[in-house]
């Protein structure tokens, strides 16, 4: 078994959504309090500067993940496709902040989104949980 040094991070944002062609309670527009946690890992510390003896700098990471979570906050959460053209416009024309994502708005997606995001930023993230409430969290995992 391999020897790994890990951080995690935590952010959380406010956002509104609601699941298409789901029969249940979520097809109907509702809001959460989403909590994102983010798992980092190297094999190795860093060896030079002054991330000497540290896998990232806690500050860094930090700022990264809630970085991400910062987009979503306050957002009305939008499936591609899910509203057409004219309702959007209405909203946005109402001063609504919407993030349209090509995927449903679910927690299992967003942890794939927030992981692929902060490894694009170079980060080596391992995993993704995302808890829609404090009894419910989803995890996307390399």
């Amino acid at each position: 078994m391999t020897s790994m040094y890990g951080l995690r991070a935590q952010a959380h944002f406010d956002a509104a959504h609601f699941l298409t062609d789901y029969y249940g309670k979520c097809e109907n527009l509702h809001g959460h309090r989403w909590e994102v946690l983010v798992t980092v890992e190297q094999a190795e510390l860093q060896t030079e500067g002054t991330m000497r003896g540290m896998v990232l700098d806690f500050g860094v990471f930090k700022k990264a993940v809630r970085q991400v979570a910062g987009e979503l906050d306050h957002t009305f959460l939008v499936e591609e496709g899910s509203l057409d053209a004219t309702t959007l416009d209405l909203l946005r024309g109402k001063g609504f902040a919407m993030k349209v994502l090509p995927f449903r708005t679910t927690a299992e997606n967003l942890a794939r989104w927030f992981f692929g995001r902060l490894e694009a930023e170079g980060l080596p993230v391992v995993e993704v949980e995302v808890d829609e409430t404090p009894e419910n969290r989803a995890f996307y995992r390399a």
